[in-house]
């Protein structure tokens, strides 16, 4: 299926509601994200979007690593495995050599993905095995209080930065593309209908796909850097701090200060590891 024909059965095009039920666990909800967390969003993005591409429930792995983002395969009906913090893209990445078949979904963190779990990240790029990796990047540790991550802003409030982070920022995506990964793009909760277009794609590349995807931690980043909602967070953050690859194009680099593009933003092909390790036991077994 081309991924135009995709976005046309994509399910919220559809008259009647959406059925979430046939990929959730029974017994598992409610859900233990706090109220405004945008992980449930997510959620639901995701599943619209692996809905669309027509890939069986039972042909895909879910790997988490430890983080709030990563409760989410634990509500889902799908194989899974929650993991060791930092260590989900290298349990992805064993089950991808052992199960090659499997469509390979990694949730993971800004912190959990870049800052423990940083070296399995960009060796994951660098050999462009065929897994889609999605981190949700609220700027901050949300599980353990609220200390800093890798990507939290320079200035910012953290419990481990209380007069601001002086410490600069990993992009998510410039990492992802300087690493090797043949996909990368970057999303947002706000925008979860066009998020929903950009994980089918992820999920459907062959390689490794990286999607950085903006979210909001009221109850730690927002409530310490003075914004007094979780839908101002979504308003400052996700819709004003970004703008889409297409209308990016049509703006000068002074209107783009500040502004982190949405979309896919990195797309190219080169072998797939499990494919390239496979010819490598054939020959040496003389196949």
């Amino acid at each position: 299926m081309s991924t135009q024909a995709a976005i046309a059965t994509v399910p919220y095009k559809e008259k009647k509601p959406f059925d979430y039920s046939s990929y959730m666990r029974k017994g598992k909800l409610p859900h233990l994200w706090c109220p405004g967390c945008g992980h449930g969003i997510l959620m639901k993005s995701l599943l619209r979007a692996i809905h669309a591409t027509g890939i069986p429930q039972d042909d895909i792995a879910m790997v988490s690593g430890i983080g709030c983002s990563s409760r989410t395969p634990g509500y889902l009906d799908f194989n899974t495995l929650h993991t060791l913090h930092g260590r989900a893209i290298a349990y992805a990445t064993g089950i991808k050599l052992a199960k090659p078949k499997l469509k390979i979904i990694v949730i993971t963190g800004d912190g959990d993905a870049l800052a423990i779990g940083g070296n399995h990240f960009i060796h994951a790029c660098r050999r462009n095995m065929d897994m889609a990796i999605l981190v949700y990047n609220n700027y901050i540790y949300g599980m353990t209080s609220g200390q800093a991550s890798p990507t939290t802003p320079q200035g910012m409030i953290a419990t481990t930065a209380k007069y601001g982070s002086i410490e600069p920022t990993f992009n998510t995506c410039d990492l992802a593309k300087a690493a090797g990964a043949t996909f990368v793009a970057r999303g947002t909760a706000y925008h979860c209908q066009e998020l929903e277009k950009t994980l089918y794609d992820a999920i459907m590349h062959k390689g490794t796909a990286v999607v950085d995807i903006m979210d909001s931690c009221p109850t730690y980043y927002g409530r310490f850097n003075k914004m007094k909602s979780a839908s101002e967070m979504m308003e400052k953050v996700e819709k004003e701090g970004t703008v889409s690859v297409a209308q990016a194009a049509k703006m000068t680099p002074e209107q783009l200060q500040g502004k982190l593009l949405r979309g896919v933003l990195h797309k190219t092909e080169r072998p797939e590891y499990c494919e390239e390790y496979e010819k490598l036991m054939a020959k040496a077994q003389g196949k």
